[in-house]
């Protein structure tokens, strides 16, 4: 298939340098002196990528790039100007430029500007993703067989009032599955009420959870109903419960045996029916051990237990996290989902992920923002090189290269074409793979 550039530019000998040198490349190249004229010729000979001027008369560039944006989203726009300045280049990129060049250009840039551009249009073309699902603020992702025991339990917990201990490392994931619960319990219609323990001092967070009377501190001017009182029949999630001091331990044991709790000042008990989750990323055993907690909580809180792979004890669940977390952040931007070029999926499968899901997504939030053409390579991706957690373990090599080559067949349907594509080999090796795995 023939590539399909227009130039656009006022200066007629770089316009006619610029034909020649582009056709001489091989590509089919059409030239407009003016950006009116671009959008003239646009209509009825569509290019796949526009070369634009920035600074032209009448229209300049950046205009010119507005109304390709309406008139013909699928055209790649590519800025050139011989003025540097950073607020063109901001406001180039913001309205959606593939790239930005500036003059005298080097044509050895030009040209690998213009074939990533292609690529990009390639991958979007392979791997256009569905329409972005209504979201849910309980929404889990993964397939990982320790996963699919956590949904088990979930909905197991979800059909009871029993009290949840959620464990796991920071950023794995906790509150979702706390969410999760509550979303499909009896009470899904009552409050779901998240407090973070370790972020208020104990005696605010007493007053936080349990509510105040007048005067009954410095500041005290109005009472104020607690979180509990706010919670009705709902659910109350008490996250980094292990964060707590044992004069907190106490009064929270005692809403769990009793359903009673007073409000900071008053001498007055109240009845609570609302559910309680808790969950830490702590070692309540050893806190235990050491008197920082309390045994007799530990055991009514851990009723029900769930715990929390790390990302790094999943790395299978990455592609489809990443598809999902690219969808969410899209919907989010306000943009077109951004597809993961195979050399980026790649890192994140190497990355060991200290920060869990919620780094993970970070990550892909900043790609999003920072990729041109809408997909993302590994420069736009925040996280080191995997030579830099190469001391820490790691999954044997095999499991992780079936897994992938697994999912990319799940993705591309079984078609072996594209699948060798997103996963950078030939299609002998992926018949080999393929064999090797036992995925045929």
């Amino acid at each position: 298939m023939p590539k399909h550039i227009l130039i656009v530019d006022d200066d007629a000998t770089v316009l006619t340098a610029l034909k020649d040198a582009l056709s001489t490349a091989g590509f089919v190249v059409d030239a407009a002196e003016s950006a009116v004229v671009a959008l003239t010729m646009i209509a009825t000979r569509r290019p796949a990528i526009v070369v634009s001027d920035v600074r032209m008369p009448d229209l300049g560039g950046l205009d010119l790039l507005t109304e390709l944006r309406a008139r013909a989203p699928d055209v790649d726009v590519v800025l050139m100007t011989a003025f540097d300045d950073m607020p063109t280049v901001v406001e180039a990129m913001k309205r959606g430029a593939a790239e930005f060049l500036v003059k005298p250009l080097d044509l050895d840039e030009l040209l690998k500007t213009l074939d990533r551009v292609f690529m990009d249009r390639e991958l979007r073309r392979r791997r256009e993703p569905g329409p972005v699902a209504a979201e849910s603020s309980c929404s889990l992702v993964g397939r990982d067989p320790r996963m699919i025991d956590i949904y088990k339990i979930v909905g197991q917990a979800a059909g009871t009032r029993a009290t949840v201990l959620i464990r796991g490392e920071s950023g794995t994931g906790k509150e979702l599955v706390a969410r999760a619960i509550h979303m499909h319990s009896v009470s899904a219609g009552e409050p779901f009420v998240p407090v973070n323990c370790a972020g208020l001092p104990p005696t605010l967070l007493e007053s936080e959870l349990f509510g105040h009377v007048k005067g009954s501190f410095t500041g005290a001017v109005n009472g104020r109903r607690g979180r509990f009182a706010l919670a009705g029949a709902g659910t109350i999630f008490l996250d980094e419960i292990g964060d707590t001091s044992l004069d907190f331990q106490t009064k929270i044991l005692r809403v769990l045996q009793d359903r009673e709790f007073q409000p900071v000042g008053s001498d007055e008990s109240h009845h609570t029916e609302a559910r309680v989750i808790a969950a830490t990323h702590q070692n309540l055993e050893s806190m235990i051990g050491a008197r920082r907690f309390r045994e007799d909580l530990y055991y009514r809180l851990r009723v029900v237990e769930i715990v929390i792979p790390p990302l790094r004890e999943r790395v299978s669940d990455i592609p489809l996290l990443a598809t999902h977390m690219l969808q969410r952040a899209a919907s989010a931007l306000g943009l077109a989902p951004a597809v993961l070029s195979p050399d980026s999926l790649r890192r994140l499968m190497e990355h060991r992920w200290p920060g869990n899901v919620r780094e993970l997504e970070n990550c892909l939030m900043r790609a999003v923002v920072l990729a041109t053409g809408g997909v993302i390579h590994p420069q736009h991706l925040s996280i080191s090189s995997p030579s830099a957690a190469q001391d820490a373990p790691v999954p044997s090599l095999d499991d992780l290269e079936g897994t992938h080559v697994r999912r990319v067949l799940e993705i591309t349907e079984g078609h072996k074409g594209r699948a060798a594509d997103l996963l950078g080999v030939s299609r002998p090796r992926l018949n080999r793979l393929i064999e090797k795995y036992g995925l045929e």
